[in-house]
């Protein structure tokens, strides 16, 4: 029976031990969670046996220890910490920063300088205990006494650019864009290899006033050190202000100095054809063919764009003339005259198709051209159904309706799950549209707004929308077969035509809801026949007369489309932009106008 108590009694004891030895051990996770709830006395305890009881992470609870006595506003306590703190690790320039900090809090100003210069006097000369003081004084927003900091580690160092990268970042952060600038620069001659680093910063943080500034100093280091990382730098820097000019004779000079093939070149003058810079864009697939020659891997495809380039510049431009459509043509019938009929040159052919069709109303020839790419071997099945679709909608245009839903049905079997598909669906509803068959026509458009391609989704449900708004009684539907059968001859380019049908309908029918419809579509021929002048005044009409019917945010879009790439006025355009995102919010174009808008007036958009 003793024995049994005894042993009760020991196992009591034990377990008492055991308790105390885990009450006297202090949790880290307690001590920061008591921190971060703002239960400083509690915290504070929980450091200080920490600090005691680890000796390794002793500094790193003593910064803890610290900010609680501090927010706790027990200065005396801080002041004894500090010294104590001190005394045992002298080495530790960051502990003067605190205590300079602690003056402060006290409005001791000189005392605390005192300490800020003692800490940069005792850094020692190694990058972790140089970068560790400056850190500190920065995270206290003493950008001054970090600049000095990292200015003292370069002395000590004996290496006027060891610091640089920190020393700019601390500038930036400073506002000082130009001191941060020369860094950035130092940093890059003393560290080539960095240069995607220090242009990842400059396109983050460098104000768009500051590049001008970015480029005078780069010019002037170009005069006695022009490695190539600096001229690279240089092309840059213009291209993020869209000036593809200047990067093209930067990138052509780095590309004969290092006796590259031209990638460099090639690449910028894909982006600035991508910009409309259509000059630049030539003269870098022209640099790329004379100088190069054949044996160039990007001979073949600077050939290609720089025909697709000079098209888009002619094509695209206010006033061009038939001389420069057949000189055009020539140019790329010699391309295939040389290059063959294959594979490679596919997309050559699609384009040629395209010029005759549309700018040069040869249907025939264009017809022609297709038909013998899709019986070429060898073709890629995407672009095959490309060149049915394309097919499809010129054998549309010359009025043949059996051969055009015959190949938007190839395609769309053939690609049903795919974007390709669904466009050729689209057409096949669009084609029933124009034949006046309106419900179901609207049944496959209300299918496709569903559509994984924007554009076609949005098309879908602009004439879905259109028809249930005007579709409603017999008057109307005569009306709508008119209105449709304009449009048929709109995209077959019989414009004379179409316009008549529309004056006829607003003359039959004079009461209908179609009126704002007839002005859009008398726009877009405006549009087609370059007649910009017109179809400004048809599209402000709709806006004006017709501000709450569907056709009000179309043509404010048109309007503001027209206004920037075919009239110059980026003012106008903004104003027709801003005008679509506040005022029409829901429709379709409203987040592109936004983006577009964003874009003009200079702001960086993803």
């Amino acid at each position: 029976m003793k024995k049994t108590v005894l042993r009760a009694a020991l196992l009591v004891g034990l377990g008492l031990v055991a308790v105390v030895g885990a009450v006297a051990q202090p949790n880290p996770e307690l001590a920061n969670q008591y921190y971060k709830n703002g239960e400083y006395e509690k915290a504070a305890e929980l450091y200080r046996q920490l600090m005691e009881s680890n000796k390794n992470l002793g500094e790193v609870y003593f910064d803890r220890y610290l900010a609680c006595l501090l927010n706790l506003e027990k200065y005396e306590d801080a002041e004894n910490a500090l010294k104590k703190q001190i005394k045992s690790s002298p080495n530790n320039v960051r502990l003067y920063v605190a205590y300079g900090g602690l003056y402060e809090r006290l409005g001791k100003m000189v005392e605390a300088q005192a300490q800020y210069e003692q800490a940069i006097a005792k850094v020692s000369a190694d990058y972790s205990s140089v970068y560790s003081l400056a850190e500190a004084f920065a995270q206290n927003a003493k950008f001054d006494y970090a600049i000095r900091t990292y200015e003292r580690g370069n002395q000590l160092t004996k290496d006027a650019r060891r610091f640089a990268f920190q020393l700019a970042e601390i500038y930036r952060r400073k506002g000082e864009y130009s001191k941060a600038i020369e860094q950035y620069l130092n940093h890059l001659e003393a560290a080539p290899s960095r240069l995607a680093i220090v242009q990842t910063q400059l396109a983050r943080y460098l104000p768009e006033v500051d590049y001008s500034d970015l480029q005078r100093q780069l010019y002037a280091r170009l005069q006695s050190n022009d490695i190539p990382e600096l001229v690279e730098l240089l092309a840059w820097s213009f291209i993020q202000r869209k000036d593809y000019k200047n990067a093209m004779r930067q990138y052509r000079a780095l590309d004969r100095r290092l006796n590259e093939p031209g990638q460099r070149v090639f690449q910028l003058a894909n982006d600035a054809a991508n910009a409309r810079d259509y000059e630049t864009a030539i003269a870098g697939y022209e640099y790329i063919i004379q100088e190069k020659g054949a044996r160039n891997p990007f001979f073949f495809s600077a050939k290609r764009e720089l025909m697709k380039t000079r098209r888009r510049k002619i094509t695209e431009g206010y006033n061009y003339t038939q001389p420069e459509l057949r000189t055009l043509e020539a140019e790329y019938e010699q391309f295939l005259g040389e290059h063959g009929q294959n594979r490679n040159t596919a997309d050559i052919l699609l384009e040629l198709a395209e010029l005759e069709a549309y700018y040069l109303n040869d249907l025939p020839k264009a017809i022609q051209l297709l038909d013998t790419l899709i019986k070429t071997p060898g073709i890629q099945r995407y672009t095959v159904g490309r060149a049915k679709i394309n097919l499809a909608d010129y054998y549309l245009m010359s009025g043949d309706i059996w051969e055009s839903t015959l190949l938007y049905s190839q395609v769309d079997k053939e690609f049903r799950e795919e974007t390709l598909g669904q466009e050729a669906r689209f057409k096949n509803a669009r084609l029933s549209y124009f034949n006046g068959d309106f419900e179901w026509a609207q049944a496959q458009f209300d299918a496709l707004k569903a559509s994984t391609s924007k554009l076609i989704a949005n098309d879908a449900i602009d004439l879905s929308v259109f028809i249930m708004d005007n579709l409603n009684t017999d008057a109307t539907t005569e009306a709508m077969a008119i209105y449709a059968q304009a449009e048929l001859l709109v995209f077959q380019n019989r414009f004379a035509e179409a316009i008549r049908l529309l004056d006829s309908l607003r003359t039959t029918f004079p009461e209908t809801s179609l009126q704002d419809d007839v002005l859009y579509l008398k726009a877009q021929v405006a549009e087609k026949k370059r007649e910009y002048n017109l179809a400004v005044a048809l599209y402000q009409e709709i806006v004006e007369k017709y501000p709450q019917d569907i056709r009000a945010d179309n043509a404010l879009y048109a309007w503001a489309i027209l206004s920037e790439e075919k009239l110059n006025q980026r003012e106008k355009a903004m104003e027709l932009y801003e005008k679509i995102f506040s005022d029409y919010s829901s429709s379709v174009f409203s987040v592109d106008a936004r983006k577009r808008f964003r874009l003009l007036r200079g702001d960086k958009v993803q």
